[in-house]
């Protein structure tokens, strides 16, 4: 049965009773700029208090319907039952004993169901970390251990993470590395989806392919706009990694456990990396990543790489019930809902062109570009500033929406969203551009 609220309060998402921000949540955001690192980026004075399934309320009382799922991570919703009843067992059993150090079955049990999830017929060793960029960093680590040689190939627009691997690895924004020179070395970048051509001059100029111990991409780039990898983009990457022994990393901290309608985005291309990066949507909200690779590529031994809280026992027992819940219901649902929202936004598109641009994405992973409405006709650039505005008019009306690439309002709700929570969104956004001057 598909998750939805229970609790009176927040099963009419949205639903507002004060000016935003409410009075206790600009007491809250006072106190925080006194104390919280202002590297934080927050696009609205949304101050949560506690949460079911797609709605939040916030310390005011007011109830949004949230399409960001904490940013793409509680994939069943939020405080979904089976997943809080995992967290309370495990919580009294055993709390924390350190995987890299001990044994403990949760963590097993979970590195079992993920190597025989991960696409791939090899089998499959997995490595736990806290998050994304953990997973990202083991990758590279990894890849170059293993393969004894320095060089890697990111490309343009990637997003890996914000430790110095996985910033250096990323070319999404600048604002992401500026200050923090100098950068991991041996890092090559081409455009997305290039062409051969392209990637063979990289091999003849200034990075030989023999040099090169790993290619590190995202199916469809997230922090980067929600762009999809073409198919013989990826065909091509399979190709060149196994003719010249290089690794290929799918980087889905975003893109996996379910979000678009498979388990993994790479399984709608048929393609299976070498080594496989997730964290976000796999604990529903407790912090773990994993590198998921194949077994005879790890060939570090003890005291290689390790990490103290990884592999959590209850973060542990989050993600069995969370893949639990994504297999026996949330696949179908992230299809059907995904087609609904995508139809929805191509026809507001439709209905604006020179104000809404593209749409893009898959499953529960669609973006929509915002134009410059004031642009002569076919020069239609696009508008960062009327995005935020968009976005910011979309939580004055009960939606949580965040951005994503240059201009991009990003729709990323829980795997568990309804049909007509994907209506009740659609009109929001839909009045929220018309505030903005998109629409209309």
């Amino acid at each position: 049965m598909i998750y939805r609220a229970t609790d009176n309060s927040l099963q009419q998402a949205p639903r507002l009773v004060t000016r935003l921000p409410g009075p206790r949540a600009a007491a809250w955001i006072a106190r925080d700029d006194q104390v919280l690192s202002p590297s934080y980026t927050r696009d609205y004075p949304l101050v949560a208090a506690r949460a079911q399934g797609c709605a939040l309320e916030d310390v005011d009382g007011n109830v949004f319907l949230d399409f960001t799922a904490g940013l793409a991570v509680t994939s069943t919703g939020h405080c979904h039952p089976e997943v809080v009843e995992a967290i309370q067992d495990q919580a009294a059993r055993l709390i924390h004993m350190s995987g890299t150090d001990f044994y403990y079955t949760p963590e097993i049990e979970l590195a079992e169901r993920l190597a025989k999830l991960a696409p791939g017929e090899a089998p499959k060793r997995v490595f736990f970390t806290n998050s994304g960029t953990e997973s990202i960093e083991a990758a590279l680590k990894l890849a170059r251990f293993h393969t004894g040689r320095g060089r890697v190939l990111s490309f343009y627009g990637a997003f890996h993470g914000r430790t110095y691997g996985a910033m250096s690895l990323g070319g999404s924004k600048a604002v992401h590395q500026q200050g923090f020179d100098p950068l991991v070395p041996g890092i090559y970048r081409l455009a997305f989806n290039c062409s051969r051509e392209e990637l063979d001059e990289l091999f003849a100029r200034v990075c030989p392919a023999d040099t090169l111990a790993a290619i590190v991409v995202e199916v469809i780039q997230g922090e980067g706009g929600y762009r999809i990898a073409e198919p013989r983009f990826l065909a091509m990457l399979r190709e060149t990694c196994d003719r010249h022994g290089i690794l290929l990393v799918f980087d889905e901290v975003q893109t996996g456990i379910g979000r678009t309608g498979k388990m993994f985005a790479c399984e709608h291309f048929g393609i299976a990396p070498d080594l496989l990066c997730l964290a976000k949507g796999i604990a529903s909200g407790l912090p773990l990543g994993a590198l998921v690779a194949r077994a005879d590529l790890m060939s570090w031994g003890p005291g290689s790489h390790a990490s103290t809280f990884g592999g959590n026992p209850i973060c542990c027992r989050a993600a069995l019930a969370t893949l639990d819940l994504v297999e026996r219901e949330y696949l179908a649902n992230a299809t059907q809902r995904g087609a609904q929202l995508r139809s929805g936004l191509d026809r507001l598109a439709a209905d604006s062109p020179l104000s809404l641009g593209e749409v893009r994405g898959l499953g529960l992973m669609q973006a929509v570009d915002v134009l410059d409405e004031s642009a002569p006709t076919g020069g239609q650039p696009l508008d960062p500033a009327r995005r935020n505005r968009i976005i910011r008019a979309a939580f004055e009306r009960g939606l949580l929406l965040v951005p994503c690439g240059r201009a991009a309002v990003r729709f990323c709700p829980a795997l568990c969203v309804s049909e007509a929570e994907v209506d009740a969104a659609l009109a929001l956004f839909a009045e929220a551009c018309q505030a903005s001057g998109e629409v209309g």
